[in-house]
């Protein structure tokens, strides 16, 4: 029973450490903290409910070039969607710009498999707004996958796919 509670005192001690060390608690002196934290937060990262404020009620009037509600380019975001479109999603956030898809094995070569994983970097649509990184396996004679060398034009080629098709779309916006 006495080694019991010394666990126990011992886990909610790391527990108080860890959450402080986040700063949970908050933090200690002012002085730590930038004057204006919260808005250059939300000029780096834009409004979660997008220039309209919640449900298209109120908050700020502007408009931002990428289209609004997301955290990076709408357009880039939606052309790497659209082009990866045939891959697994594993994961897609638009907050930080990730797109992470499953591995895809196209059925008309067995044994090869790929993975994406997509990075947004920009909130306008640049030419190096997007970064792409592929990942490639064969299966091996025992039934294993083994990593493969994938060739960077390869990437490079995927990644100018997504710009081109993230300029068609705003190109389609802007004559509306």
């Amino acid at each position: 029973m006495h080694q019991k509670s010394i666990f126990s005192i011992l886990v909610a001690f790391t527990l108080v450490s860890m959450l402080s060390a986040c700063g949970i608690f908050g933090s200690s002196s002012k002085a730590d903290q930038p004057l204006n934290s919260n808005l250059a937060l939300k000029e780096s990262r834009g409004s979660v409910t997008g220039g309209e404020g919640l449900f298209g009620m109120g908050g700020s009037k502007d408009k931002d070039s990428n289209g609004g509600g997301i955290g990076v380019n709408s357009f880039l975001w939606r052309a790497t969607l659209d082009t990866l479109a045939f891959m697994p999603l594993a994961s897609a956030d638009p907050f930080g710009g990730v797109i992470i898809t499953d591995w895809y094995e196209d059925p008309k070569t067995k044994g090869e498999r790929f993975k994406v994983n997509a990075l947004i970097l920009d909130k306008t649509l640049r030419a190096d707004g997007v970064k792409i990184t592929l990942f490639k396996q064969k299966m091996d004679a025992n039934g294993n996958w083994r990593d493969v060398e994938v060739n960077s034009h390869v990437a490079r080629d995927l990644e100018n796919t997504i710009l081109t098709r993230a300029r068609e779309m705003r190109l389609a916006q802007n004559s509306k």
